[in-house]
């Protein structure tokens, strides 16, 4: 007869083994789930917004938002950052994008210090105004992803 192995120094009765079976299962599970709730969760992205070719996100309030979005800079065409000279993030900023060249301007709303925007290929004027600023900068889209970094 083979021995089993037991997580109990003594031996269950045959009608109580099926319960230690599951008693072991489910402080295992239980184990499981206290690192589940515990673990980090990824913060999602804003949602995606659109106004005429350009879709883009607006987001950064708070911590894990903000961290989620600098991350995703990479994977963007154009990212835009607006802060106040002292390093603070600035929100509701208007932004106007014009295609150089020809093309309708597309505008927006800021909702947040951080943009993630997906353009088509080509060169763009990007104006914005915030805290009483307006600042504005030419920039080329398309080989790699650009950040513009706007100071109030």
């Amino acid at each position: 007869m083979p021995v089993l192995l037991s997580p109990f120094p003594f031996r269950l009765p045959r009608r109580l083994a099926p319960l230690g079976l599951c008693a072991l299962l489910a402080s295992g599970a239980s184990a499981v789930q206290a690192q589940a709730d515990s673990a980090p969760r990824p913060a999602v992205l804003p949602p995606v917004q659109t106004a005429g070719a350009l879709h883009y996100q607006c987001g950064g309030i708070g911590t894990d938002e903000s961290t989620a979005m600098r991350a995703a800079m990479k994977d963007y065409p154009l990212s835009l950052l607006f802060a106040r000279a002292d390093g603070a993030y600035e929100a509701n900023v208007d932004v106007r994008i014009t295609p150089q060249g020809g093309g309708d301007a597309m505008q927006l709303r800021a909702g947040g210090p951080v943009c993630l925007l997906q353009l088509p290929a080509g060169s763009y004027r990007v104006e914005v105004q915030g805290a009483g600023q307006n600042h504005s900068r030419t920039v080329q889209v398309g080989r790699t992803p650009q950040t513009l970094d706007f100071r109030f």
